[in-house]
């Protein structure tokens, strides 16, 4: 299994990038929604790849950040959401909109991707939303929702919950995801930029 490719950008289409290392040529299915923010022709950049294995093909998925990657895999975790699907949610929406949507249960924002409808999209957040509880219902110490609840004011507890849930959907455990989004708290702030501060924070912490 590849967890990056580090490489030159030698060539590039609407629907896959090229990476060249060591004289190599790695071909990655890599949308311009993605590839555009991973850098352009002559760029070197790192590619994070997911490699998808079937009886009749073996194809590289890739993405701008793990963050990104990790969103991808909960997604294939869901029934019926193939690579080809998730990868297409993910290159339309970013890792803290989609877990937004997730926690706030925005099938709008789902269904605005190409091709997604709207039992699909019910189904994500319905299956990913299980998937975090069963994983808070496991561990031994859920400190996450507390934590993250006692230090917002009356009212703004939901909003940290659930940003504190979205980095869970997101591989982070409990209690970290909680002192990230503690710490990246400020009055006022919506759902979406509180994860995206939270990941901030809690990607240097984890992959440090």
């Amino acid at each position: 299994m590849y967890a990056y490719i580090k490489g030159i950008v030698a060539d590039r289409n609407d629907q896959q990038i090229v990476i060249e290392n060591n004289g190599i040529g790695y071909l990655i299915n890599c949308p311009l929604g993605i590839s555009a923010e991973i850098g352009g022709l002559g760029d070197e950049v790192i590619v994070y790849l997911y490699q998808s294995v079937k009886e009749d093909d073996i194809s590289l998925y890739g993405f701008k950040s793990r963050d990104q990657k990790e969103m991808f895999l909960k997604l294939i975790t869901v029934s019926g959401i193939g690579p080809k699907v998730a990868h297409s949610i993910c290159a339309s929406l970013s890792a803290e909109q989609i877990a937004a949507a997730v926690m706030s249960g925005n099938i709008a924002l789902l269904t605005g991707v190409k091709g997604l409808g709207k039992k699909t999209a019910e189904r994500i957040i319905l299956e990913l939303k299980d998937k975090l509880k069963n994983q808070l219902s496991s561990a031994s110490q859920v400190t996450s929702m507390p934590v993250a609840a006692s230090t917002a004011p009356a009212g703004d507890s939901g909003v940290m919950q659930d940003a504190v849930g979205a980095l869970i959907v997101l591989g982070y455990k409990d209690q970290e995801a909680a002192e990230a989004v503690a710490s990246a708290y400020e009055e006022g702030i919506g759902l979406e930029d509180l994860i995206r501060k939270s990941l901030k924070l809690a990607s240097g912490k984890k992959f440090s």
